[in-house]
């Protein structure tokens, strides 16, 4: 059996140009409702790292997997282009961001392909193509013609020395300065261009109980961003300014408002900071809403409690957002944990009116809140009329009783603000006529409207462009201005998966009738990253083409897997840390086999793990045995006997393919894998104990071939070859075997408790050179002791066992593993029955005799001496070693 190091490189070229050659992975447009696998595209940043590979790995598993299953599958790839690093990149080297996107992409598609990743490349996309940002611009004219779209003024990040928005991430450190320049940012009111998202907000929460294949933390995530609140608006008085609108969830602790507080950028606080200093120098200077504690500053002005009468004082607080609710709430100290900091930091009245619900026939009595909020619901405290009154109650009394109070439903989800001014991104197809129509939509005859040529300038290089701006305006001909904004990226991976069912269709986003057929996506796979933002913003899209495009589906992903990180050491892989390894020396040193095996089996997709050089050489050689015991077989076809040790390595080669087929099922990879890591083991320890029985031992190889070419895939053909097999082991057919699963994994814990257990009493005992070794299974009353105390609920479990005639006969014996039953209660378990266990044992006593090159007998415990039976229990016999 060759041992030498296979060449991976060579193998590896060879099946990728085989693959290329025969279209394997092509979709053919009239194949009916195909697997859809979908990893989610990667920005083209020109180096493809280990993240990467971890990801489309997992999908090219998956669709390999449910290829050789049977299904047709597709499974494409494309670029995220579009964005502020190619634009910056492209500044900094005198470059336009075009040229360095597609040098960047025709790099890392090199990349993909020398990880054997099976796309169909025919349907690649790229998202700064015109024949792809036309899309974009249609489906903004769709969304504005149905009233998605509104144009309104909002607050951004504005760096006066680039000129130029900045994304909140590129705000840096608590001095807030520009990533690029390190300018002081400044806030600035922006026209912005807006999609009305939250016209969908409450079927985008609904509907996430419907999507039973996502990770539950990602949905809640959503949940949380979508953040509905079901509660109360109504109006305290405050002096000198009228009316003003708080919401709250809890109009129940009415009575208990002490104070009132605004945003510090609600029209009444910025009116206030016009001519009060300290309001004044608090909003500018120190409100902070990202702050650990809350802060504010008295205003002088008092709110009247529409449900008291009562005065209570008001002020600007940072902990009180604009975005969130109406801008102003009453604050309720004694139920509220942010308002309980708050009033003690400005000793403001902590005021218990919620008690806990009391024992029944007592009288709820106040907590005590000086320390901490009391923030459950209970029953009314210290409320007038409305003591005594359960929470929920309470609410619905209030909300009718308070005349300017009205039940309302609030959301944090905000409309996605979609205007970047910058370059490299969709242009917004609208023209801003000198005249008097306004905003103008581009006609549709008329897009895509292109990127003009890129001028390396300070600010948005789109206002630099003069002869492209200026234009005319479709509605009445006079001179017009082109929207120099361009669309958030988003909008790009919002539909993205769309297109491939039709990446080359002219008249249409995509192919409705195709898309209806293919969609949704079968199994999507990306980073945690992108839980919220991408996947809401997809959903939205979805749903609105549903409304208005004929797509018969209402959310894009039936099934999410969220991928773990990659780390070094404990920490994720990043270049800022200077912890990547580069998945380009992994496969020129040991192939992109071993790259993929190793990160499929060192743990499940959705966990992180640490990147070890080690583990990937173990990887490596892995594989390398694997291909010698191939070649040894096809060199000399062995021709051993068809006896017990062949029966038991059939009955493994079973075992293997049902349980990794289930894994891969569920996409717990490592688990699949290290079903055919054993199976390959069992086969190695097979050939070296006998002679092999060639019809079993083939079956086997050609089973952990097959079992592991979705993640090896090279070497898996290359093997496949060997084996005389026809075909593409890629299109083969995957193994199948029926075995109960359970049976399966008592056996095996069976035996390797018991070789467990033969090698503790060797160690312990000094015993070099066993020269025979029994195996003694327990007696039968054992076993139906054992499923006794299993079902039973008696709190006298040993009482119950002495009311069996033929456990009782056992005496002393019986009643001692009764006691060891009662003590171990909790976590007993049912193992084989007594005949099985025993032919289980027998058929894998080979193993003990290889490993201990001892005789080995299984005993039944009529057949052996009682003092060795009575230490025998069932799934635990007794071992008796001969020195």
């Amino acid at each position: 059996m060759s041992e030498r190091n296979y060449d991976h490189t060579a193998i590896e070229r060879r099946w990728q140009e085989a693959w290329d050659g025969a279209d394997a992975y092509r979709t053919p447009d009239e194949v009916e409702d195909p697997t859809y696998v979908l990893g989610m595209y990667p920005y083209p940043s020109g180096k493809l790292h280990m993240g990467h590979v971890r990801n489309y790995t997992i999908t090219d598993a998956y669709a390999r997997y449910r290829r050789m299953r049977g299904d047709r599958v597709l499974h494409p790839m494309g670029w995220d282009a579009f964005g502020l690093p190619a634009e910056n990149a492209a500044k900094e080297r005198d470059t336009n961001p075009r040229d360095w996107t597609f040098d960047c992409i025709e790099t890392m598609r090199d990349q993909m392909k020398s990880m054997g990743f099976g796309y169909d490349w025919d349907r690649e996309i790229a998202t700064c193509t015109p024949e792809y940002y036309k899309w974009n611009q249609w489906l903004f004219a769709r969304f504005h013609e149905e009233g998605l779209v509104e144009r309104r003024d909002a607050e951004v990040n504005w760096c006066p020395n680039c000129e130029t928005v900045l994304a909140d991430e590129q705000v840096e450190g608590d001095e807030e300065l520009c990533w690029r320049c390190d300018t002081p940012v400044e806030q600035r009111e922006l026209e912005q261009w807006f999609l009305r998202i939250t016209e969908y907000a409450d079927e985008l929460l609904e509907a996430i109980d419907e999507l039973e294949g996502w990770p539950n933390s990602v949905r809640q995530m959503q949940r949380n961003w979508i953040g509905r609140q079901d509660g109360t608006e109504l109006e305290f008085e405050i002096e000198g300014h009228g009316p003003v609108t708080a919401f709250t969830t809890r109009v129940d602790t009415i009575h208990g408002a002490t104070f009132f507080a605004l945003a510090p950028d609600h029209p009444i606080s910025e009116e206030l900071a016009e001519k009060d200093e300290e309001v004044h120098e608090f909003v500018e200077e120190e409100a902070d809403p990202e702050g650990d504690e809350p802060n504010g500053v008295p205003t002088g002005l008092t709110a009247t409690n529409p449900a008291t009468d009562e005065e209570i004082p008001v002020y600007v607080a940072d902990f009180v957002l604009s975005d969130v609710g109406t801008g102003a709430l009453m604050a309720v100290p004694g139920h509220d944990e942010r308002d309980h900091a708050f009033a003690t930091k400005m000793d403001e009245e902590i005021r218990p009116v919620i008690a806990p619900e009391p024992e029944e026939g007592s009288e709820p009595e106040a907590p005590d809140v000086s320390e901490e909020a009391f923030t459950d619901d209970g029953v009314l405290v210290n409320s007038g009329e409305h003591s005594g009154l359960d929470s929920a109650s309470a609410r619905e009394r209030l909300t009718e009783g308070i005349e300017s109070a009205e039940e309302s439903t609030q959301y944090q989800l905000r409309d996605w603000g979609i205007s970047r001014q910058r370059y490299w991104g969709t242009p917004i197809p609208i023209v801003h006529c000198h005249d008097d129509c306004g905003p103008v939509m581009v006609p549709e005859e008329e897009l895509p409207v292109e990127l003009p040529e890129f001028i390396n300038t300070t600010g948005n290089p789109l206002d630099a462009a003069e002869e492209w701006k200026e234009t005319t305006c479709p509605d009445c001909g006079a001179d017009a201005t082109r929207e120099t904004d361009t669309m958030d990226t988003f909008v790009d991976s919002s539909w993205y998966f769309l297109r491939y069912v039709s990446p080359d269709l002219e008249d249409a986003p995509f192919d409705r009738e195709r898309a209806n057929d293919w969609m949704p996506v079968d199994q999507y796979v990306g980073g945690i990253e992108h839980a919220v933002m991408h996947l809401l913003y997809s959903r939205f899209f979805t749903k609105v083409l549903a409304d208005h495009e004929g797509l018969e589906h209402r959310e894009p992903f039936e099934n999410l897997l969220a991928q773990g990180m990659v780390q070094l050491e404990g920490e994720k892989m990043s270049k800022s840390v200077g912890n990547v390894v580069s998945p380009q020396r992994i496969v020129e040193e040991y192939g992109a086999d071993t790259a993929r095996l190793f990160m499929m089996q060192a743990a499940q997709p959705d966990k992180a793990f640490d990147w070890s050089e080690d583990g990937v050489q173990s990887t490596y050689a892995f594989l390398n045995r694997l291909k010698g015991m191939v070649e040894g077989f096809v060199e000399n076809e062995p021709d051993g006997t068809d006896d017990a040790v062949a029966s038991y390595v059939g009955s493994e080669i079973d075992a293997a393919i049902a349980i990794a087929t289930d894994e891969y099922d569920e996409l717990t990879f490592n688990k699949a894998l290290r079903e055919s890591q054993e199976l390959v083991r069992t086969l190695r320890q097979y050939a070296e104990y006998a002679e092999p029985h060639g019809g079993t031992y083939e079956r086997g190889l050609s089973a952990a071939v097959r079992l592991l070419a979705p993640v090896a895939p090279h070497l898996a053909e290359e093997l496949w070859e060997e084996l005389g097999e026809e075909g593409f082991v890629a299109e083969a057919d995957w193994p199948g075997a029926e075995v109960d699963r359970a049976f399966v994994e008592k056996r095996r814990r069976l035996v390797e408790n018991t070789r467990e257990d033969v090698r503790d009493i060797v160690e312990v005992a000094g015993i070099e050179d066993p020269k025979a070794i029994d195996v003694v299974v327990a007696p039968d009353w054992k076993y139906d002791a054992l499923e006794i105390a299993i079902g039973s609920d008696a709190d006298n479990l040993i009482g119950e066992l002495m009311g069996e005639d033929h456990i009782r006969e056992q005496g002393d014996a019986a009643a001692s593993y009764g006691q060891d039953l009662q003590a171990e209660r909790e976590a007993l378990s049912m193992t084989l029955p007594p005949e099985e266990e025993h032919a289980a044992l027998e058929a894998a006593a080979w193993l003990l005799e290889r490993e201990f090159e001892a005789p080995v007998s299984v005993v039944r415990a009529d057949g052996a001496d009682d003092d060795v039976v009575g230490k025998a229990e069932p799934g635990r016999p007794a071992i008796e070693i001969e020195d």
